[in-house]
């Protein structure tokens, strides 16, 4: 069984586009299949974890939504943190709260998500954190 998270990023409730440039940027040290062009990235770290990444280009806007599928603990979410802050998108997983890096993004999630979104650091440990505790 797959668990799937979702790096979107929202203003005033309505999800906007991300940029692909900086996906690209964060991204490609840890390509080993796929890439951008592709709308599929698998991606390797340091202590061998890996994660699928789903994303669909969005021509010159960039993309909506990138889905982290299949994805290790360890160094993973380290590289997932650090995505999603480069992005400045949320952490969606596909059960639980939203995870903001900032208060102030609380305010641009839609409403059905501001209530229980939880605000961490953009580190693997605060991840880490975050999906142990549910």
């Amino acid at each position: 069984m797959s668990y799937s998270i979702f790096l979107l990023r929202f203003v005033d409730g309505e999800v906007v586009a991300l940029d692909a440039e900086q996906f690209r940027h964060v991204t490609e040290p840890y390509v080993v299949a796929g890439g951008p062009e592709e709308g599929f990235s698998q991606l390797r770290v340091e202590d061998g974890g890996e994660a699928d990444l789903y994303h669909e280009p969005r021509g010159e806007s960039g993309m909506l939504c990138v889905t982290a599928t299949h994805f290790a603990r360890g160094a993973m979410f380290g590289v997932l943190a650090r995505l999603a802050a480069a992005l400045g998108a949320s952490i969606v997983p596909q059960d639980g709260e939203a995870l903001i890096f900032h208060e102030s993004e609380r305010r641009h999630l839609p409403a059905e998500l501001q209530g229980n979104a939880v605000a961490i650091a953009p580190t693997e440990d605060a991840l880490q954190a975050a999906f142990d505790a549910h």
